[in-house]
């Protein structure tokens, strides 16, 4: 008989894939709130903090060797009180005790162990432990013993250690504002960081395990087009095309894993996550209109397109991630045998598959299986072979779609289901970004679906977000700093997509709330919880990028485009006393500042104000819009006035007195100064060129 026939805990009634996973474990596991806290003081009893996500291949793990054993469980249930949390429900959890661990060990990661006095203070912790003492290293059992006996024995040793490290973590989150000028100065300085860093070879930056650093990526886009920096372009092209012809992306369904365990894109940890898919459509967009290379543009629509097939509620906002592991083994969905591969395609047709995508006789990764990836372009491979290119194209996207067929009878991946406000957020402006840049409206259609949901249902009465949901639950946790900033800039994102007035108001609304909620008046930048929330042992600011953006960077980000769009100049403020607080981290650490040196990029300017006047339907207005979205200008804002009906002024006060003859117009303005209109598709075409040609 199983476990989860023989137990059941606290978990049971929780809506986070993750937590009930653990619903049936024989650990008598409490989620966190009130109950498990309070039951911890009156026992007097440690904490047991484990912090994970539903994804996470070594977190499968931990629970199969030692949260599934009863042995184990006994001792926890016995001397400690056991707390599951999910990371993605809980980030201000994990971001406070994932310092506690590297400050502890020298390193962080998942699953993340901690143990914690009753009042919330950590003394000691790691990752994955195995259940055993093996290969030099303590398992877990023995630390669980071995912490049981010092808090009956050296209870004022822990309580000390567990004093100075809440002393370090409250000292980390007070952000010192510390001189330093705002000047371009320092989009070089970083520019040169990242090259000092770059792998010529493979791309990306650093060596294994690789991560996607889509915020350098994009920000070194920036820093070509400011300075004529070739080799920033050079950086950004070379990563983008290995890591698209690498493993880390799914050649047969679209996305892109999480990150590659090698140095050259080869094997990824297969998990698919909803955040870095958001975040690496704006590199390839963004690159795309850099350099108009069609492949940049494949991958985008391709990414897309899977996110709309598996990632996408029926409800309209976008699920959270897909696990590496099925049948118990990590990779096997996406991965193929040689003979797999030529029993589905035949033998002559496999020969050229197998060829260009390295799939091998005997396996190119373990188990005699192969990861698909190409180790040259498909210029490259039909020159070599004497193949016309577009013939082995169409060769090649027939096979695909043959293989991809087959694969979807395969058992897949579990798909974690909750909804993330602030993932949907970045997924909501990759969108409406793709759908302006590559004139796909429908990518509009479906970030708008997902921006309508959030805000009709993930909202309390009084205008405030919420941080989760899962089908057939109400949603619930009060939002943090990204939720609120990562929606906001997808809606202002949103609006120059569509142009529908709602997603400024809307984006208004989410800022007051904002500036009440994370705004710090004695110190400037925005806190990671909002002032009501639950209070923790601190309350940090978090400035850096990691997997996905800082929240004050994308705050601050957000804020100059709304407030250059809406002439709110208490938005601007918030914003440059924001980079002013981050102006010596910028310096010092350029490489994990990424997403705010982009925000300097902007304020930096100059911006451009691009109003249109014409009927949005008509294609004189579109062929200006297409125009001004088919070139890289990543300082701008666009405005449309429609040539009937109402302005909204009002909302958009860079729309104000702005007409038209009958003939669509474009008025360029920087500072809310602006020139005569271009009037007609031809002139602004023939402007903007001029224009493109003189800023080289």
């Amino acid at each position: 008989m199983s476990a989860s026939a023989l137990f059941t805990n606290h978990l049971a009634s929780e809506t986070s894939p993750y937590l009930k996973q653990h619903a049936h474990n024989p650990v008598d596991w409490y989620a966190w709130g009130p109950e498990a806290l309070e039951r911890a003081k009156k026992l007097d009893r440690p904490i047991f903090l484990s912090i994970g996500y539903s994804a996470c291949h070594w977190c499968h793990v931990m629970e199969h060797e030692s949260f599934e054993n009863e042995e184990i469980a006994k001792i926890l249930n016995e001397h400690f009180v056991s707390i599951k949390v999910d990371r993605e429900e809980r980030p201000d959890l994990d971001q406070i005790y994932m310092t506690a661990v590297q400050r502890m060990t020298g390193q962080g990661g998942w699953p993340m162990t901690v143990f914690l006095t009753p009042n919330l203070r950590p003394f000691t912790g790691g990752t994955y432990f195995p259940p055993e003492d093996k290969y030099g290293r303590q398992g877990f059992r023995s630390i669980l013993l071995m912490l049981t006996e010092a808090w009956r024995d050296r209870r004022p040793e822990i309580d000390s250690a567990a004093g100075e490290l809440t002393e370090y973590l409250q000292a980390v989150a007070a952000v010192q504002p510390a001189p330093g000028g705002l000047d371009a100065g320092l989009l070089r300085e970083a520019s040169n960081a990242l090259a000092r860093v770059f792998d010529p070879a493979h791309g990306g930056f650093g060596q294994a395990p690789k991560f996607l650093h889509t915020m350098d990526l994009r920000l070194l886009l920036r820093v070509w087009k400011r300075f004529n920096e070739d080799h920033a372009l050079h950086m950004v092209r070379h990563t983008l095309d290995r890591m698209a012809m690498g493993g880390i992306y799914d050649h047969l369904g679209g996305g892109f894993a999480r990150y590659s365990t090698d140095a050259r894109w080869f094997a990824p940890h297969f998990e698919k996550m909803l955040y870095d898919n958001a975040l690496l459509v704006p590199c390839y967009v963004e690159a795309y209109l850099a350099t108009g290379e069609p492949f940049y543009r494949q991958i985008v629509e391709e990414t897309l397109d899977w996110v709309k097939q598996k990632m996408t509620s029926p409800e309209g906002p976008f699920y959270s991630t897909l696990d590496a592991d099925s049948e118990g083994h990590e990779g096997k969905f996406y991965t193929w045998t040689a003979a797999e591969t030529e029993k589905v395609l035949g033998e002559q047709d496999a020969a050229t598959f197998n060829a260009v995508y390295g799939v091998e006789p005997e396996g190119n990764w373990e188990n005699g299986w192969n990861i698909l990836y190409r180790a040259k372009t498909f210029d490259q491979f039909a020159r070599m072979n004497h193949i016309p290119e577009p013939e082995l194209k169409s060769l090649l996207a027939a096979c695909r779609q043959k293989l991809f067929a087959i694969r979807e009878d395969r058992i897949r991946p579990g798909r974690d289901e909750k909804v993330l406000t602030a993932w949907n957020g970045l997924m909501i402006g990759a969108l409406a970004g793709a759908a302006a840049a590559l004139d796909r409206p429908e990518y509009g259609d479906d970030a708008g679906r997902a921006a309508d949901f959030i805000l009709r249902r993930m909202r309390t009465p009084d205008g405030r977000l919420l941080r989760t949901y899962s089908t057939g639950s109400d949603a619930k946790l009060n939002a943090y700093l990204e939720d609120y900033a990562y929606l906001l800039d997808g809606l202002v994102s949103l609006y120059e997509a569509t142009f529908e007035p709602r997603w400024i108001a809307d984006a208004l609304d989410l800022s007051r709330v904002l500036i009440e909620q994370f705004w710090d008046e004695a110190g400037g930048g925005f806190f990671y919880t909002g002032r009501d929330h639950e209070a923790l042992i601190s309350r940090a600011k978090d400035p850096h990028d990691n997997a996905t953006p800082s929240g004050n960077a994308v705050a601050a980000t957000a804020l100059l485009r709304l407030a250059k769009l809406t002439g709110r100049d208490d938005l601007r403020d918030k914003a440059e006393a924001t980079l002013r607080l981050y102006a010596s981290l910028m310096k010092e650490h350029p490489t994990a500042m990424g997403q705010m040196l982009i925000a300097l990029d902007f304020d930096l300017g100059p911006v451009e104000e691009y109003a249109v006047v014409g009927d949005p339907s008509a294609e004189d207005t579109r062929r200006i819009l297409r125009a001004i979205r088919s070139r890289f200008e990543p300082d701008k804002v666009v405005a449309l006035r429609p040539a009937t009906g109402p302005a909204h002024e009002d909302l958009l006060p860079l729309l104000a007195d702005k007409t038209t003859q009958g003939t669509a117009a474009l008025y360029v303005c920087r500072d809310f100064a602006c020139q005569a209109p271009l009037v007609g598709a031809e002139a602004v075409e023939a402007a903007l060129k001029t224009k493109e040609t003189r800023d080289g």
